[in-house]
């Protein structure tokens, strides 16, 4: 026999929890436009595969796959409300930062998968090509492409834009970028849209339409069904160009690196705080990325015990306008 408490308060489930974070975020009215996207998103994914389906196209499939990852886009940029909401805890002294890293690298890890799952599909149907029906194709290209661009011009996604403009480029854009420059060299206007470099997802978005479209013509003039197969390899094969990048960035945040660009600047720093008085040794150093655009220093000094009256010749303060 236990003790018996009478009005203990019952231990909320994990779906409890999750149901009351998702009313914290959703009261916040920058919140109402996302889950509206979201809702249009998962319509419009619905349609897409029936058209898949129906048409029997693997290239509109692989298309497809890059509006499921605008549906995790949205949760990703959701996730960072509810991060700009939360506070550090005990538990959680650095916060919830790290959620948005991870959320991004889970977004961009399930699109090469859904890419690799379409370059093995692909290989099957090189052996026995079926026929594509064509009657939807075009129509399911266009609203795949329109709804697309329409989410990301419309919703600012801080944790995509950053990682999009902090991590390497793909070979898209490096491809791109060359023709962006000769064609910038004939009409200079134009160089504020593609240069220095173009955003990757409006890209491979435009990129997949164009290969679609070809794909359609040569469908309906010739009957030419292995194009099919063709462009839906290209398009897999873009789009794990432009996610393996984003997941090398994000990865190494998890892993806590230290950013190479801050490494000259983090010696030069742990050379200043040694010639402070009072500090004996300086070691444990570790500069990293807390989150996407947050960094983190730790480090362990030895220093003098000196008295109050006399002052302290070393402060923390010292450090942290050091390490601002």
């Amino acid at each position: 026999m236990g003790t018996i408490h009478l009005f203990r308060k019952p231990q909320r489930s994990f779906f409890g929890k999750l149901l009351q974070e998702f009313r914290l975020v959703a009261a916040d009215r920058r919140s109402w436009k996302i889950l509206l996207f979201g809702a249009i998103n998962l319509i419009c994914t619905g349609f897409l595969l029936m058209w898949c389906s129906s048409t029997n196209s693997i290239a509109l499939t692989a298309y497809t796959y890059l509006t499921i990852f605008d549906l995790f886009s949205l949760m990703t940029c959701l996730i960072s409300y509810w991060v700009m909401m939360r506070k550090p805890s005990p538990v959680y002294s650095f916060g919830f930062e790290r959620l948005e890293v991870l959320a991004v690298f889970a977004s961009t890890v399930l699109a090469q998968l859904g890419a690799l799952f379409i370059l093995k599909e692909s290989a099957e149907r090189f052996l026995e090509q079926p026929e594509i029906h064509t009657g939807r194709l075009l129509v399911g290209t266009f609203v795949a492409l329109s709804f697309n661009l329409f989410t990301m011009l419309s919703i600012r996604n801080k944790p995509f834009a950053y990682v999009s403009e902090a991590a390497s480029t793909s070979w898209l854009q490096e491809h791109v970028a060359d023709l962006s420059r000769s064609l910038c060299g004939i009409i200079p206007g134009l160089s504020s849209i593609f240069l220095p470099r173009m955003n990757p997802f409006v890209l491979i978005d435009l990129a997949g339409a164009f290969a679609l479209c070809i794909t359609y013509m040569l469908i309906e003039i010739n009957n030419y069904f292995a194009v099919d197969t063709a462009s839906a390899i290209a398009i897999a094969l873009m789009t794990f160009g432009t996610m393996y990048p984003m997941s090398v960035y994000s990865g190494k945040v998890l892993l806590q690196t230290t950013p190479p660009h801050v490494i000259g600047q983090l010696d030069k720093l742990i050379r200043e705080v040694s010639t402070l008085d009072g500090v004996l040794e300086v070691r444990n150093e570790h500069f990293w990325t807390l989150g996407f655009g947050s960094l983190s220093l730790r480090v362990q000094l030895t220093i003098t015990y000196i008295s109050y009256r006399k002052g302290p010749k070393f402060q923390a303060s010292d450090l942290a306008d050091l390490a601002a």
